[in-house]
């Protein structure tokens, strides 16, 4: 890849594991992007990547509960995120839902792929438009639909 991104890592406790396990899979691409991550989340993903040889770029904001979902939601806001990666845990309640649920909305209002699993976090790091000079990702369109603008 050619261009540097910047890409949010956020993970539950009970999700931690899975995140070092695909940052440690992905070494290699996250060693070249700037990461930002919220507390432990970044404590654990920087030491993964020093293990793999890395000398990772990674910024570390407060906890999710303690903030840290709200400071990388204003960063997406602020045009400053290209990728997120939320792995988020769905089978316990969570303090701070509400900072959740914002993080996730401020990505699909202002365009920002998030991905919420391995799965989906792996394809979008390896699309090809990423490098693609000529692609340039359509913005949310809010309006009502029209049928007869797409002969419905």
């Amino acid at each position: 890849m050619k261009k540097k991104l910047t890409i949010a890592l956020v993970a539950h406790d009970q999700r931690k594991a899975d995140m070092v396990d695909w940052v440690i899979y992905n070494a290699e691409f996250l060693s070249q992007h700037h990461l930002v991550c919220t507390g432990t989340t970044g404590a654990l993903v920087k030491r993964a990547l020093i293990n793999k040889g890395f000398q990772p770029e990674v910024e570390c904001k407060n906890s999710g509960p303690m903030g840290g979902d709200v400071e990388i939601a204003a960063m997406v806001v602020e045009k400053k995120i290209n990728l997120a990666v939320f792995l988020i845990d769905d089978l316990n309640p969570q303090p701070h839902e509400a900072d959740i649920m914002m993080l996730l909305r401020q990505c699909r209002v202002h365009n920002v792929p998030i991905a919420c699993n391995r799965y989906s976090a792996d394809l979008m790091i390896t699309s090809t438009l990423w490098d693609d000079e000529t692609y340039v990702p359509t913005p949310p369109r809010y309006e009502k639909f029209d049928r007869d603008k797409f002969n419905l």
